[in-house]
């Protein structure tokens, strides 16, 4: 009997391809199937929007959008990208911080508003530059290996340790700090960042 708290890769393997069933069946418009993965999903989505946020009742409600989101969307997941989990907590993580950057631009502008100082602010060209943004890092993180990817979407979208990341992945410590650091510097050179 295995008693270790780090789930087994075999166990891992299956938890998730349970979810990926559970994903066809959603995709498909399976009520039942969508109950069973919002019990599966929604706790470990709602921890990571309230990591992001903070805020228990703004958490609440973008959990919720989230998993509404992944009952309209669930025909895009592709398991050949990615886990099933690490693609619904992608989906946390975007909207969570979406949320905050939302509530951080309304603050600039409420400011701005009352000096009366600054230019005008145009909300057309930062919605296009920020779609951008999120495109350019999407089609870099497409560009890693999946073993990068997984990784560096566990510990940036996901919230993750080091050490969290390599006992989800089944992976030591160093193997894991590997994969990051190879994986970050693709994203860098990809994104065109400078040192």
């Amino acid at each position: 009997m295995d008693l270790s708290p780090v789930p087994s890769a075999r166990r891992r393997e299956a938890d998730d391809g349970d979810l990926t069933d559970l994903f066809r069946h959603v995709a498909r418009g399976d009520e039942d199937a969508f109950a069973r993965l919002y019990d599966r999903v929604s706790g470990p989505v709602y921890g990571l929007v309230l990591r992001v946020l903070r805020d228990p009742a703004q958490s609440e409600e973008v959990a919720q959008e989230v998993m509404v989101e992944t009952w309209r969307t669930a025909a895009r997941f592709d398991p050949s990208r990615g886990s099933a989990m690490g693609w619904v907590l992608t989906l946390a993580h975007r909207r969570a911080v979406d949320r905050v950057r939302s509530a951080q631009a309304a603050t600039d502008r409420e400011l701005r508003s009352h000096r009366g100082d600054g230019p005008a602010f145009d909300e057309v060209t930062e919605a296009v530059e920020h779609r951008l943004e999120r495109e350019r890092v999407r089609r870099c993180l497409g560009g890693l290996t999946e073993i990068q990817r997984e990784s560096v979407t566990l510990a940036y979208y996901g919230g993750y340790t080091y050490r969290e990341v390599a006992e989800l992945l089944g992976a030591s410590l160093g193997t894991v700090k590997t994969r990051m650091r190879d994986g970050l510097i693709r994203m860098r050179d990809c994104l065109g960042v400078e040192r």
